[in-house]
């Protein structure tokens, strides 16, 4: 059997185990669009997480749940006679022909950069109402930032060069000091945000993904905290008994 038979007859299972599910499983039977939606929340970032840790067998597992509830809504949505597993497939398929006319079609494209252009041009071409209009409102902030970001650029809205990006970087700080200097808290915590979003800004001119690199730094912030919880459960003392000179000996030996 040729991998992409075996891939057809692997999600032709799929479908089978789900109408199955839906028909007698009285858990799978009472789910919705809205009962589902947080679980598909927490799945997304348990594949976020497997990702960063580069696990494989992980990763698998769990685009395979997610892919789960991808294809639970289509049989809901089929349900509901609104749309089935089909509907959905061949509409993105339509999408992914139509957006990129540079491999279907006989535009031409210099690099990456021009293949983003074109995909936000289309985009409005197609009816949505502007360029952020695609932002999803509850992303993290974090993200969000990165998105917002990327789409601006996408239409040309944008720097240069990194060097103009680092400069505004700086300005936003200094601003952000000159606030904290004058005790004005509301206007600190403005200029705060304008820190992190120039922040994120030079990342992405540097091809760094600010959501993973935060992420990667907190996992190695538990895991150096967690070593010094064991030296300190070794040693039998508690926090309280160790000054600020001895604590930061703890974190170098973390590292």
């Amino acid at each position: 059997m040729n991998p992409r038979s075996s891939q057809l007859q692997a999600f032709d299972r799929l479908l089978t185990i789900m109408d199955e599910l839906r028909a007698q499983c009285p858990w799978d039977q009472k789910q919705t669009f809205e009962t589902l939606r947080p679980l598909t929340i927490e799945e997304t970032y348990e594949l976020a997480d497997a990702i960063l840790e580069g696990d494989a067998r992980e990763i698998a597992k769990e685009v395979g749940d997610l892919m789960l509830h991808l294809v639970f809504y289509a049989k809901i949505g089929s349900e509901k006679q609104q749309f089935d597993i089909a509907d959905v497939i061949n509409q993105l398929c339509e999408k992914l022909i139509h957006r990129h006319p540079h491999i279907y079609g006989d535009v031409v494209v210099a690099d990456e950069q021009e293949v983003k252009r074109n995909w936000e041009q289309l985009k409005l071409k197609e009816g949505q109402k502007g360029v952020l209009a695609g932002v999803p409102k509850g992303l993290p902030a974090l993200v969000k930032a990165t998105r917002i970001q990327e789409k601006a650029a996408g239409v040309g809205f944008d720097w240069e060069n990194s060097t103009q990006v680092w400069s505004k970087v700086e300005e936003e700080i200094a601003e952000f000091l000159s606030e904290v200097k004058q005790k004005n808290q509301q206007k600190a915590e403005e200029e705060f945000g304008d820190v992190l979003f120039s922040l994120i800004n030079y990342a992405r001119f540097q091809g760094i993904d600010p959501e993973s690199s935060l992420e990667r730094t907190n996992k190695k912030f538990i895991q150096r905290f967690a070593h010094m919880e064991a030296s300190m459960s070794a040693q039998q003392r508690t926090w309280s008994s160790y000054t600020l000179e001895e604590l930061e000996s703890l974190w170098q030996q973390a590292k």
